[in-house]
């Protein structure tokens, strides 16, 4: 296979990439290691309902976020705030009214974030987009850079996109390899969201609006120590989503997990909360297309995002490093994913004037 641009990397950056690469004309090939598009986007459920077990908001004036959902036809609501907000202490006592929901005011997706992947790959050539394509090796031969699957098969582009975690690109061998300082400067940045474990639990109806409740909740003993409501747009489908606190080595136990998880569920919220309809777990530390053992250890505070300098005119500027890590702004948001693709974009241009 031949192509100018070879786009790594079939998230949310990577195909927004071959987006705009496709609308100026350009030839290009998208490679990814998954058996599905989306990176960490990740919507799960069936025809009626979907719920993200990665990223689930975006904010209002997040311009690029709002221009390709209107682009695409997709429709946005606001996050479920209304109601109490409950607060669990160390020992479990559950206090009811301790503030206000902490993410009132951001927006989700109708139908979730896999509708944005499914929309965007609709809009692209299939011949163009490559499922299960684990790259391991890259070499600069002559004029060109010959990329080199698991499966053996070899991609031949002139100028190559790493639309992936920083940290899952400096672990491909590289020939030549890097300058130390930026194999140094890839393990170094924090994948977004990598050591987190998310849970969302469907429900036959919402008990806890009819209780006065939010559904946010906030805990000191876990096993979720943050909590939402994650309800479809007309609060049908009803759930509840949260974060999962327990350290990545502690919660390879899925049965314990989720029976504390329920257990946590009834203190917070009540006898109803025991019966639920489905229990949905992912652990993106655990996940190979997303972490590595230093990801283990979930980020607690927003990095400093951007693309380091040492990443700057590698191979004579025909690599490049993309994915929302790269972006300076909004580094680790879904608008960050965009950002990223559209710098990269814009330095793929620089280079063919």
């Amino acid at each position: 296979m031949n192509c100018n641009i070879l786009i790594i990397g079939g998230g949310f950056c990577g195909l927004r990439l071959a987006m705009l690469l496709q609308e100026r004309g350009e030839d290009f090939q998208l490679l990814e290691a998954r058996e599905r598009f989306g990176g960490r986007i990740l919507s799960k459920g069936d025809a009626n309902a979907a719920y993200d077990l990665g990223p689930a908001w975006f904010w209002p004036g997040q311009l690029r976020m709002e221009s390709l959902i209107k682009e695409l036809g997709l429709q946005s609501f606001e996050q479920y705030s209304n109601g109490e907000l409950l607060f669990e202490n160390e020992i479990g006592h559950v206090q009811r009214g301790r503030g206000f929901s902490s993410m009132e005011g951001s927006c989700r997706l109708d139908g979730g974030f896999g509708e944005l992947i499914s929309a965007i790959t609709r809009k692209l050539p299939e011949d163009r987009l490559h499922l299960s394509r684990q790259v391991i090796r890259v070499q600069k031969q002559n004029d060109r850079i010959e990329v080199t699957c698991q499966s053996g098969e070899n991609v031949s582009a002139n100028n190559v996109i790493f639309a992936l975690p920083p940290r899952l690109a400096a672990n491909l061998t590289f020939a030549p390899a890097l300058p130390e300082a930026s194999i140094s400067a890839l393990h170094g940045t924090p994948t977004w969201m990598a050591g987190q474990a998310k849970a969302v639990a469907v429900y036959q109806y919402p008990f806890w609006r009819e209780n006065g409740l939010s559904g946010d909740a906030m805990s000191r003993r876990g096993p979720l120590v943050e909590i939402h409501d994650a309800s479809s747009a007309n609060g049908g489908f009803p759930a509840l989503f949260g974060f999962v606190g327990v350290p990545a080595i502690q919660r390879q136990n899925e049965t314990w997990l989720r029976h504390e998880i329920i257990d946590q569920l009834v203190r917070l919220f009540g006898p109803e909360a025991k019966e639920t309809k489905q229990l949905f777990l992912k652990d993106w530390a655990f996940d190979t297309f997303t972490a590595t053992a230093i990801d283990h250890h979930p980020v607690y505070s927003h990095p400093q995002y951007g693309r380091p300098k040492t990443l700057h005119g590698l191979w004579k500027n025909r690599i490049l490093f993309a994915g929302t890590e790269m972006a300076p702004r909004f580094g680790g948001y879904l608008e960050g994913a965009l950002e990223a693709a559209e710098d990269t974009f814009d330095l793929l241009r620089a280079e063919s004037v």
